[in-house]
């Protein structure tokens, strides 16, 4: 019963961001209303982790096998790729690096500016956990 619950909260929220794509004339797709939507109840504690966590894993566990699909949909339209793969491969590849580059600096902007607020805690004479400020004193050496 646990997981019919947990598969409703899920596909119930996924319903409702299908709903907001239909009824909202944004380019937004349906399942980033979705994922919206979610975010929003976990961080309200409308929804707690616990009420979507077994279902959310084991989804999370079969996501590749969700892609076979689209790959087979792909090796049979080839013929139609066929004039346009040069310059989708190459967009791919593009994009893939200038995603991860992107990612990398934000990563490194977030985590250098909770280490500068660590660094001024313990500066101010807070109770620190120690563990962030050894990393920020090892980055530093760094």
């Amino acid at each position: 019963m646990k997981y019919m619950k947990q598969i409703a909260i899920i596909f119930g929220v996924t319903c409702i961001g299908e709903f907001l794509n239909y009824f909202l004339p944004l380019p937004v797709p349906a399942s980033i209303y979705g994922l919206i939507l979610m975010l929003v109840l976990l961080v309200t504690h409308v929804v707690k982790i616990e009420h979507v966590d077994a279902v959310g894993t084991f989804l999370v566990e079969i996501m590749p096998m969700m892609f076979i699909p689209a790959g087979v949909g792909l090796v049979t339209s080839f013929e139609q790729l066929r004039p346009v793969l040069f310059p989708v491969l190459v967009i791919t590849v593009v994009t893939t690096f200038l995603v991860m580059a992107v990612t990398g600096k934000v990563t490194d902007a977030v985590i250098g500016k909770a280490s500068a607020a660590d660094e001024s805690a313990a500066a101010d004479g807070a109770p620190d956990s120690g563990i962030e400020v050894s990393k920020a004193a090892d980055r530093a050496k760094i």
